[in-house]
């Protein structure tokens, strides 16, 4: 050996040295997770971790639930003037209605809640109203991908998958995004309401089956499959899908693919777990009304969902109301509004009440951010004359928050003296999906992802904090 050249290393050192090297590139990745996971790089500081939202289908009336209007009191009966053209959908005016139920004021801040929600009026010092939201549109489908997208055609990625891309999840064996439809039905849109759409598909939310049976389909191993030869199924796939990488480099969707059935495979374990009510204490599910059909299974989502939100999914998406039907099963009060909202809340007031507590007493609402929307509005007027119904109204509706980040029993914006218009802070979408974004520690003009030359946001070229409700 020439004395100008080092010394070999012995083999023993080379491997250790490699293995070493192994173990500190998956301690990196690890710590990137988990940092992830904790907030490390966010925009501005979380107050909140994760999200809740229940969505009423249908178009909930601001004027019978939570802003009442004295003004509609004392007209009741008359026509409606000085408001401009006619923002229902079917275009039938009527006259001024007065709200079909009577409010009362609750807790220290003296929120007012209609006698139609006595549960949720209990919570009313932990909710942060909003009563100045605008939609863009009078029709379900478009309203409602704006609700839960930010834009009123459907195909763009809903709030839920850009948090799962912005944020990751906090539980590798448990989805970031879940979807949980109405027992009843799926909302006006279907599946679109929980798409990924351009960004990667495995950002689309998992919607799980919540009519009976599994919640998820084929998550069990059939009965007749041997575990000899279902791993044997898993090599072959696990060498087919290794083959289709090497000869495909930078297929982002089979990444995303593969990805999401390495989920599946561990949603086999975690999946079933967290949605077994076995361990459920007898107090819980009476809190919750589990044994009340006049829910219609809703207190179930409810319940599922804060044993999801507790295993550590990052954004839970409760649709309470299905799409149209007849008779009708949302909150789409055409005919008769009484008739109509004492039938759905029925089946929400108690389930969505008891979420709020039983986060509340868990201390989970610290660091959970429960958002309940619906679409759009009912108007003051009567959808014809001499009709007890509310038509679809776009430009003035109420949304509430609760729990991390946001203000206790605070009151944001009003609509006029009729509930028509927005009198004062009116919050477009836009604004209100900015808020829950910087709640969760993003500001919503650096989420971004380039699709088609333009670098694509939640809010697309909109929005606005709503400062005034932060806590």
């Amino acid at each position: 050996m020439s004395a100008d050249l080092p010394p070999l290393l012995p083999r023993r050192h080379v491997l250790s040295g490699a293995g070493g090297g192994l173990g500190g590139v998956a301690l990196a990745w690890l710590l990137s997770r988990e940092g992830r996971a904790a907030g490390d790089g966010l925009h501005v500081p979380a107050r909140a971790k994760r999200v809740v939202q229940i969505f009423c289908c249908g178009g909930v009336s601001h004027l019978d639930t939570f802003d009442p209007k004295p003004e509609l009191e004392r007209m009741d009966g008359k026509t409606l003037e000085g408001k401009g053209e006619n923002l229902g959908f079917f275009g039938q005016p009527g006259t001024l209605m007065k709200s079909v139920y009577p409010f009362t004021r609750h807790g220290e801040s003296g929120s007012p809640v209609s006698s139609l929600l006595p549960n949720i009026a209990r919570h009313a010092d932990e909710l942060c109203f909003i009563h100045s939201m605008v939609a863009k549109s009078n029709n379900h489908t478009p309203a409602t991908f704006q609700m839960n997208s930010g834009f009123t055609l459907n195909g763009f990625p809903c709030m839920g998958a850009w948090l799962s891309y912005g944020l990751g999840t906090l539980d590798e064996d448990l989805p970031a995004f879940v979807v949980l439809p109405d027992p009843r039905g799926q909302p006006a849109g279907g599946s679109i309401n929980w798409t990924s759409g351009f960004l990667p598909a495995n950002h689309q939310g998992v919607a799980f089956r919540t009519d009976g049976g599994d919640p998820i389909a084929d998550l069990r191993t059939p009965a007749g499959v041997t575990p000899e030869g279902r791993q044997a199924d898993l090599r072959l796939l696990e060498r087919m899908n290794r083959d289709f990488a090497r000869l495909h480099p930078g297929d982002d969707d089979f990444a995303a693919r593969i990805r999401s059935y390495e989920l599946a495979a561990r949603m086999q374990v975690s999946i079933p777990e967290a949605t077994d009510f076995a361990d459920e204490p007898p107090a819980v599910r009476a809190l919750y009304g589990l044994d009340d059909p006049s829910n219609k299974g809703f207190s179930r989502n409810c319940l599922m969902a804060r044993r999801l939100l507790e295993r550590g999914v990052r954004f839970v998406q409760l649709f309470n109301g299905g799409a149209f039907g007849s008779p009708r099963i949302n909150w789409d009060g055409h005919e008769n509004m009484k008739e109509n909202h004492d039938a759905q809340a029925a089946t929400m007031d108690r389930p969505v009440a008891a979420l709020i507590e039983d986060l509340r007493d868990r201390g989970m609402l610290e660091d959970t951010l429960l958002v309940w929307s619906t679409e759009f509005g009912r108007s003051p007027v009567t959808q014809g004359i001499g009709a007890t119904g509310r038509d679809h109204h776009p430009r003035a509706f109420t949304c509430f928050l609760a729990g991390a980040g946001v203000k206790r029993g605070h009151h944001h914006g009003a609509s006029d003296e009729v509930g028509y218009f927005v009198a004062e802070d009116e919050v477009t979408i836009p604004d209100f999906h900015a808020t829950i974004l910087w709640l969760l520690g993003i500001d919503h003009e650096r989420l971004t992802y380039y699709h088609n030359g333009v670098n694509r946001r939640h809010t697309d070229v909109h929005g606005h904090v709503i400062r005034g409700i932060l806590a």
